[in-house]
């Protein structure tokens, strides 16, 4: 069965100190509860926290969300952190996932190459780090969309082919 629950992780000193709103994870929520995860609302967190929101996350492997999206802090910036919090944790890396992701955001966006964005798995999850420009959540989703149930169903060795 595909679903179950799903958890998105927002890297973004600003919005978590109310100096914008944050659409990012609002649009990754939306678009997870419409294709049947159970989902709460996005968790908004600094950047010089996000390794601590990450682990939490993830610690309890009864209660491991099947799903796990981060947006933002895979760019060049000094405080963009994500891929070296989430990157120990992975069981394994899924390098076709990113390029995908990649190769998407390259039809409207020459600068989509300068994430430094990591999929995986840690044990029966796919976990997938996301830019935090809506452009590239966009394109996130788009990609996600079209694998994810594939992904999900060979993590619990099952096969939809």
């Amino acid at each position: 069965m595909i679903g179950g629950t799903a958890v998105v992780l927002v890297a973004s000193t600003r919005a978590a100190r109310g100096v914008y709103e944050d659409h990012s994870g609002a649009t990754l929520v939306d678009w997870l509860r419409s294709a049947g995860f159970s989902t709460p609302d996005p968790i908004v967190v600094e950047d010089a926290h996000f390794a601590e929101a990450f682990e939490t996350a993830v610690a309890d492997e009864r209660a491991r969300p099947r799903l796990i999206i981060t947006s933002g802090g895979t760019g060049l910036s000094s405080d963009d952190r994500t891929v070296e919090a989430v990157a120990p944790h992975l069981d394994y890396e899924i390098p076709g996932v990113m390029y995908a992701l990649w190769r998407k955001g390259l039809e409207s966006t020459p600068t989509a190459v300068l994430s430094r964005g990591v999929a995986g798995v840690i044990g029966r999850s796919l976990v997938v780090t996301l830019p935090g420009s809506p452009g590239g959540v966009k394109d996130g989703i788009a990609v996600l969309d079209g694998i994810y149930p594939h992904v999900l169903n060979q993590l619990e060795d099952r096969h939809d082919h």
